[in-house]
């Protein structure tokens, strides 16, 4: 007869295996893509080629980092998650669309001829294939961590970042072949002329385009209508394909119709989108700050803690202060605390719109919690400085409505820390 703590703890260590094994294993595997993409360019344009493209190509990739650092900053999500994102941009999707689109040419070059056949290169085939290539992993990481979607700027943050690392390759191959052909040149050929136009008018083009997607998966993960959770996304592909097309066909009209385009269409989009990702940031600081008097009155904070939870200023000078008197260690557990009672407070957000079940709102709600003391043990160097608080989870079923931070009655405050 099997011994069933034995059994329990096989499935245990053959559930962690698998929880980290396979993440890993596809890490691998999408480094190893990006790695074949490098080598196609270099077989195609030269080593030298490859090593100038790839430098002029770390600028603009680095701006959209920065720009997706600053979104994120709320609610950041996982590195794994990101570091996947980047990846699949930079190896699955330009794989993808590598194949797809020498495909789609040669099904061009069949029905057209001339003129014809490049637009339909580049105005047809190329926004279709490469935004469906880059929102492959936003649309699996939706159907597979729905937790991770709390609205749009989350979409935005992994759609980005996925079409951040296609730029990057695509950007190594086009400086590259400009190098190849024409050198370094000037402002009319070269790599300086083609870094002024992927470079520096459009370092975020991509990234606009299937940030698209991003904003359609965030309304999606924001509704209560089930079919609106297919329209969503797809009419946000749709409207990435336009963009797309849009700006590959502005391309081909060069000069004047190239600027009225770009600054007619797609600056306008840009400075919207840049607005709609401000006002999601503030609407999730309302989240959080609506949700913080729940937590307090279920003793996971406590009341010397709302004010500071409740504002990213707050939140970095608590950080800074616990760096400076106790190290960056310290300073990196309540920046986990700070984020585990970010998640806490959307899972409440989500359970009081009814769009989460109870079950998995359970098992969500306690690894959270889990983090959150785990996060406090280690900012306070002990291992008993969570234990003393009065955790109360029944606070966290009722759907009153939230106080505002600040007004809580003195009898709900918990006893200790």
């Amino acid at each position: 007869m099997s011994n069933p703590d034995l059994s329990g703890a096989r499935r245990l260590q053959s559930y962690k295996h698998h929880a980290v094994g396979w993440p890993v294993a596809i890490l691998i595997v999408l480094g190893i893509c990006g790695l074949s993409m490098l080598g196609i360019a270099t077989a195609r344009v030269g080593y030298l080629a490859v090593v100038v493209g790839a430098t002029a190509a770390l600028l603009p990739v680095g701006a959209v980092f920065a720009a997706i650092v600053w979104i994120d900053r709320w609610e950041p999500e996982p590195p794994r998650l990101l570091l996947g994102a980047f990846l699949w941009g930079a190896g699955g999707a330009t794989a993808c669309a590598l194949l797809l689109n020498d495909a789609m040419t040669g099904f061009g070059r069949f029905l057209f001829n001339g003129d014809a056949k490049t637009f339909f290169a580049l105005v047809v085939t190329a926004p279709l294939v490469e935004e469906a290539a880059k929102a492959l992993f936003v649309v699996a990481l939706w159907f597979r961590r729905r937790s991770e979607f709390n609205g749009a700027v989350d979409g935005i943050v992994y759609a980005a970042l996925t079409a951040a690392g296609f730029a990057f390759i695509e950007n190594i191959f086009y400086f590259g072949k400009a190098f190849a052909q024409a050198g370094v040149g000037s402002i009319g050929g070269g790599v300086i002329a083609v870094f002024i136009m992927r470079g520096i008018l459009a370092p975020f083009s991509h990234p606009l385009f299937g940030s698209m997607v991003g904003i359609g998966i965030g309304l999606a993960a924001g509704t209560r209508l089930r079919g609106m959770r297919l329209v969503w996304p797809v009419l946000g592909y749709l409207l990435a394909v336009v963009l797309h097309a849009a700006w590959n066909g502005a391309t081909l009209l060069g000069g004047v119709g190239f600027l009225n385009i770009y600054f007619l269409i797609m600056v306008p989009i840009f400075v919207g989108t840049g607005w709609l990702v401000i006002w999601q940031r503030k609407r999730e600081q309302r989240i959080v700050a609506q949700q913080l008097p729940a937590l307090h009155r279920a003793g996971l904070i406590v009341s010397s803690e709302v004010d500071m939870l409740a504002s990213l200023s707050e939140r970095r000078g608590w950080q800074r202060t616990v760096r400076r008197s106790a190290g960056h260690e310290a300073a990196k557990a309540v920046r986990d605390y700070q984020i585990a009672v970010t998640e806490l407070a959307f899972l409440q957000h989500r359970a009081e719109q009814g769009r989460t079940t109870s079950a998995v709102r359970r098992a969500r709600r306690e690894k959270l919690i889990e983090d959150l003391k785990s996060a406090r043990r280690s900012a306070a160097g002990s291992q008993h400085a969570f234990e003393t608080a009065r955790i109360k989870l029944g606070e966290l079923t009722r759907m009153t409505p939230s106080r505002p931070p600040g007004n809580q009655p003195p009898g709900n405050r918990p006893s200790g820390r």
